[in-house]
């Protein structure tokens, strides 16, 4: 039995059976689709933005070195900048 008491996070014995006698609420299917549908149009939005972040992280990370190359090198004079 389910026991909000209980203060393990896993359940030490449940037989098949036993979890057979539980009801659990579920939304309708329709409304199970929609969320499925809502989830994976994010999943592939983040998964984009996720992807332009990383290249832009790749961008910066060479302008960058590009940059104290230049400084280094005196192709730029930083002193001017401040």
């Amino acid at each position: 039995m389910f026991e909000e008491s209980d203060a393990k996070a896993t359940i030490a014995h449940l037989p098949a059976d036993k979890f057979r006698q539980y009801r659990f609420p579920f939304p309708p299917l329709s409304e199970q689709i929609n969320l499925t549908s809502y989830i994976r149009e994010n999943i592939i939005r983040f998964n984009t933005l996720i992807t332009k972040t990383e290249r832009s992280i790749e961008l910066l990370k060479e302008r960058r070195s590009a940059l104290i190359t230049a400084a280094v090198t005196g192709q730029i004079d930083l002193r001017e900048a401040i």
